[in-house]
């Protein structure tokens, strides 16, 4: 259902979008929870580290693609905004022609330096192989990425924010059962973790495809919608490889960071693995919060209402408090019993090690919050290149941490290298915020004169 965000109370329209995409990004999360659960359990820490040990390479390139992604979306979202449905259609004919491109690239060159980078990022030696298994099939389903990105993307473009949660669901009870059969079944190892979930979001993306195609009357597009238009495809690019940049750039950083705790050995690299995974779990409302302004953003820039776009972040901010607060108390209460989800009990230091990390890291929730509102909400606005400087910061503050903190303090920096990394970023996004709002305003007051 198609959802006008440019009229009625911000809050409530936030919220309405925001709720179902937040069971999207949980069934997301639930995909990398699931392989971690059974991977850590079925087949050893080591298994876990193995898988582990891709988490920031994975994030650099698959991050890039979504990026780009949710980038070809905002020009959508303005046009829909705006109320011009002709050029959101050849939008959408140039976003997929496009898409195709990207995947098919990006594909042929990760698969083929995978290895290159892992030995680059001083992955023990006792687990390099099975790293290189899984994030080899996982790059390889590059193309099913682009496919489910690109398609619930512009279905959210729309302000549709609950479709795509719907055949997520689906391909996770899927992923669940594919998990069990290639791993515990066939004892397929870590690759079989990857190839459920490559399999999975593969459905994930047909089915939203379908749905697109049959449901939404506005996106049937027409041969003259297909056609090639230099000037939409570099606008569409303008928006979505800034974006992606900034996921990769922002993911250098974790490279770095990565590497400097491969270096203090696997059951570190472990400790990170369970932490991450439950800290990304605990994150998804705030990423549901991004999302929903890169959206909110782009209707209400499309159709010139930046007084709203003032309240809606006055709104959101005010929700990334108060869940900031909520997430803080279930980690310190629950925190150690949420990380045996991924640890056994009995592997004691690892688990000391997550709970210290994932504590150390809800403590700077609301810092993280800003960071995703502002940054989406000015994306959202169509000024994304300045988002990418908001991941030069956050690379910046980690790659400080992995190069200097983390041989000087050890464990403990790697701790607080993402609340490092966030307030960077925080210190560079809010004031760009204000002068993109100065710079739409005078953009809006030349509208009249320019027609």
């Amino acid at each position: 259902m198609e959802k006008d965000m440019t009229k009625g109370s911000p809050l409530r329209l936030i919220l309405a979008f925001a709720v179902p995409l937040l069971f999207g990004l949980l069934f997301q999360q639930f995909y990398s929870m699931v392989d971690t659960i059974i991977v850590g359990h079925y087949l050893g820490v080591d298994a876990l580290a193995a898988v582990g040990a891709t988490g920031s390479v994975n994030f650099l390139i698959i991050g890039f693609c979504m990026g780009v992604c949710n980038g070809f979306a905002i020009p959508i979202a303005q046009e829909f905004g705006a109320g011009h449905e002709e050029n959101l259609r050849i939008f959408v004919g140039n976003c997929v022609r496009l898409s195709v491109g990207f995947s098919v690239i990006i594909t042929i060159v990760v698969v083929l330096l995978c290895r290159p980078i892992l030995q680059l990022m001083r992955t023990p030696e006792n687990i390099i192989d099975g790293s290189y298994l899984y994030i080899v099939i996982i790059f390889a389903g590059i193309p099913v990425t682009f496919l489910y990105n690109m398609t619930a993307a512009i279905i959210r473009s729309l302000g549709d924010s609950r479709t795509p949660v719907i055949f997520l669901m689906l391909s996770a009870v899927m992923n669940i059962f594919l998990d069990l059969l290639c791993i515990i079944v066939l004892h397929m190892g870590v690759s079989g973790a990857a190839v459920a979930t490559v399999v999975s979001q593969a459905v994930a993306g047909v089915c939203c495809l379908i749905y697109m195609k049959k449901k939404y009357a506005i996106l049937r597009l027409e041969r003259s919608d297909w056609r090639w238009n230099r000037s939409y495809a570099f606008k569409l690019c303008n928006m979505g490889i800034p974006m992606g940049l900034q996921y990769s750039i922002t993911a250098i950083g974790s490279v770095v960071l990565q590497s400097a705790v491969n270096g203090i050995g696997s059951d570190a690299v472990a400790a990170v693995t369970a932490g991450s995974k439950l800290s990304m779990l605990m994150a998804c409302p705030i990423d549901a919060m991004g999302s929903t302004m890169a959206t909110y953003g782009g209707q209400n820039m499309g159709a010139g209402n930046l007084e709203r776009v003032g309240k809606g972040l006055k709104s959101c901010t005010i929700l990334g408090l108060l869940y900031s607060f909520f997430a803080m108390a279930v980690v310190f209460v629950a925190g150690r019993q949420l990380l045996m989800l991924f640890l056994d009990a009995g592997e004691g230091a690892v688990l000391e090690d997550a709970c210290f990390y994932i504590r150390r890291n809800v403590i700077f929730y609301f810092p993280l919050a800003m960071v995703n509102i502002v940054r989406f909400l000015i994306q959202g606005m169509g000024f994304s290149r300045l988002a990418v400087f908001a991941g030069a910061f956050e690379m910046l503050a980690r790659g400080l941490a992995g190069f200097v903190l983390v041989p000087l303090f050890g464990f403990s920096a790697v701790c607080f290298a993402n609340p490092l990394a966030w307030i960077f970023a925080d210190l560079f996004l809010i004031p760009a915020f204000f002068f993109v709002r100065k710079k739409a305003e005078g953009m809006m007051q030349a509208r009249p004169t320019a027609g």
